[in-house]
């Protein structure tokens, strides 16, 4: 969609409804309940304080972009560069009330990556937190044409500002349909793609995790997943706050932390969810032990597919490990029926069942529906479903009224379960991040040594996948490893850097010049059996 279009939020009486404010709610009924801690800086805030605080932030918000009380930010992006915390939230939050939009960037990316970033979403405000000064400054310096008009400004200032502001009183309505938070995923063009979410998909995403998941008022939410991503900003963040429950935010993963925080009686966290790889990392450490996680009621894994083997191993424990299947762009799709341990057993592999909000096809490549058993593309409809992407035309992707192409391909048994089975594309995940292969591409063919460049995704025990590169010289040249992998690391993030590079004669094409890509998988996977 494009940045002027609103999304959809009309109720069955095509009547616009209001966004919801769990937070507001829960400061109600519930004041002095424990809504969040920063396992950072030990901060504790009740849902009446975080209320109070999210208000402040609101105002001096509104204030700082320069609009009139009560007309809101008028959409104004606010990008917000950091680690987890408790300010970030508050943020995330305020701008909803201010009527602003919240941009979370990932702060594992290189400066040209997050700079094309700022040039798409072009945020009035770049906040950034502790450490990340000199990549803000590198984004503003990037960007100083394309966005002239961009603030930079530490949290800590930021913080100081709002905690010296009043309240403001009859802030804006907020329409439960406008955009509220861009999170961007990169596309398969090797272009960055800001998926919109409103408060309408943020709310069914929330509610839909919390019905698969049972988190409710008693749940007290770990959360080790960077607020970049949907998992934490949206699914974690907000189902925990919707049903009034306690969140946990960490700085970020840490195995030992980790474990030490799930075995502690005085945090008693019930809730966790990682990516595979982290979960594999967190058995594998000298001290873990089953025990340790004797208080949970949900060990969920996402972002990858779980091996049957991972999860079985832990439910031979007792853990309640439980797999799942979301997106940036479809938030909470699938997942297990929590505490039925046998039955998760029983389905291992499985990323589990649609919550009740959610319907799913999968189609052929004609977009015929396939029977159970058979493979085809996982389609999505349902309010939980993001309108379309930042600065897109309107119709370059479903929405809540039609069905979303994943781009996954998935079987479903008769019992209605359904097993992930790859991408229908080239993307490959690395670690629980996306990378898609023609990105990389694109930075390697900056080198004027390169004339040709592949990537492929390739198993790897410790991230999952990782990037393999066939490059291919530009006659009279050489090219070694070592000036590959130095240049990428300078452009991309390191979970996109290939980890091995093949120097070929040429690359496989059909006649029409594209790709064989399915050849080249072969190839390795021959080659690795020697």
């Amino acid at each position: 969609m494009s940045e002027t279009e609103p999304a959809d939020g009309r109720n069955g009486a095509g009547l616009r409804w209001e966004a919801p404010d769990p937070v507001a709610y829960q400061a109600t009924v519930q004041p002095a309940a424990q809504a969040c801690v920063d396992l950072g800086s030990g901060e504790r805030l009740t849902y009446e304080a975080l209320h109070r605080r999210i208000d402040r932030c609101a105002a001096w918000l509104i204030r700082c972009l320069e609009v009139q009380p009560g007309q809101g930010a008028g959409g104004r992006r606010v990008a917000w560069l950091g680690r987890n915390g408790i300010d970030q939230l508050t943020m995330a939050l305020a701008c909803i009330r201010a009527g602003a939009v919240f941009v979370p960037l990932n702060w594992r990316l290189t400066v040209p990556e997050l700079a094309a970033l700022a040039a798409d979403a072009t945020p009035s405000l770049l906040i950034h937190g502790d450490g990340f000064a000199a990549t803000a400054q590198g984004i503003g310096e990037s960007v100083r044409e394309t966005v002239p008009e961009l603030r930079r400004m530490d949290a800590a200032s930021v913080r100081s500002g709002w905690e010296a502001e009043e309240p403001v009183a009859g802030l804006p309505t907020r329409d439960a349909g406008a955009p509220s938070i861009i999170i961007y995923t990169s596309g398969t063009s090797g272009q960055p793609k800001g998926a919109i979410h409103t408060e309408q998909t943020a709310f069914f995403t929330a509610t839909n995790f919390a019905l698969l998941n049972r988190v409710d008022h008693c749940s007290i939410f770990l959360c080790d997943m960077p607020l970049f991503h949907v998992i934490g900003i949206v699914t974690i963040c907000r189902s925990t706050l919707l049903q009034g429950g306690t969140l946990l935010l960490s700085p970020g993963f840490d195995p030992v932390l980790t474990l030490e925080r799930l075995a502690d009686p005085a945090l008693a966290v019930t809730h966790y969810m990682c990516v595979p790889q982290m979960a594999q990392t967190l058995r594998q450490q000298p001290g873990y032990a089953p025990a340790k996680l004797s208080r949970l009621v949900f060990f969920g894994t996402g972002g990858a597919p779980n091996p049957p083997a991972l999860v079985r191993r832990f439910l031979d424990e007792g853990v309640p490990m439980a797999d799942g299947y979301g997106s940036s762009e479809g938030g909470t799709v699938l997942g297990m029926p929590v505490g039925d341990l046998s039955r998760i057993a029983a389905k291992a592999g499985s990323a589990g069942l649609p919550p009740a909000s959610v319907r799913l096809r999968l189609v052929d490549d004609a977009d015929n529906d396939v029977a159970d058993g058979e493979v085809g593309e996982i389609l999505v409809r349902g309010p939980n479903v993001s309108p379309g992407y930042w600065n897109r035309p309107a119709g370059t992707d479903a929405g809540t009224e039609g069905w979303f192409r994943t781009g996954d391909t998935a079987r479903r048994d008769g019992d209605g379960f359904y097993y992930i089975v790859d991408r229908k594309k080239d993307m490959f995940i690395s670690g629980g991040e996306n990378v898609y292969p023609a990105e990389v591409e694109a930075a390697l063919l900056e080198l004027d040594t390169v004339a040709e460049a592949c990537v492929i995704g390739i198993a790897d025990p410790q991230w999952g996948e990782v990037g393999c590169a066939f490059i291919v010289p530009r006659a009279g040249c050489s090219v070694t490893e070592q000036e590959i992998v130095e240049h990428c690391r300078g452009r991309l993030a390191r979970f996109k850097t290939p980890k091995r590079i093949v120097i070929a004669n040429a690359l496989p094409r059909t006649a029409s010049g594209k790709l064989r890509k399915n050849l080249l998988r072969e190839q390795y996977r021959s080659e690795s059996a020697l």
